[in-house]
């Protein structure tokens, strides 16, 4: 009749927790592996848009300011306050180029932290090892 060396010494509730903590850990990496898919999928969507948006919004931006500006400039040709309309429509131009450029940096900004919910539980996941141990 063998004898069992582990079951002997006392070790098979550690080597069972030792099962277990790895089945786990297991199951816990591949959950963080779909969450950080699923993250890169909505990502990717999301830059997708921004692009197609940024071009869209650049060319029809070109378009209207052409129209316009030669709509104010010719209303405005045989007047005094020619020099003036030109310069005030320059200056609107350049506050709602700001404002674009003001937007569109606050979009590339919200983009530049991908995969936050993945880190946290990463982080998370990792202290909780650590408390472990």
């Amino acid at each position: 009749m063998p004898v069992n060396l582990i079951s002997l010494l006392g070790l098979d509730s550690l080597l069972e927790r030792f099962r277990a903590n790895l089945h786990e850990s297991a199951m816990a990496a591949e959950d963080r592996v779909d969450l950080a898919h699923l993250e890169w999928q909505q990502h990717k969507s999301s830059l997708k848009t921004l692009t197609v948006l940024a071009i869209v919004l650049g060319a029809l931006t070109v378009v209207v300011l052409i129209v316009l500006t030669l709509a104010v400039l010719v209303q405005f040709w045989d007047s005094q306050h020619r020099t003036l309309v030109a310069w005030l429509l320059a200056g609107g131009w350049v506050l709602i180029w700001a404002l674009g450029l003001w937007r569109l940096l606050s979009a590339v900004q919200q983009l530049s932290s991908p995969f936050r919910l993945t880190r946290h539980e990463l982080k998370s996941d990792w202290n909780a090892l650590k408390e472990k141990i």
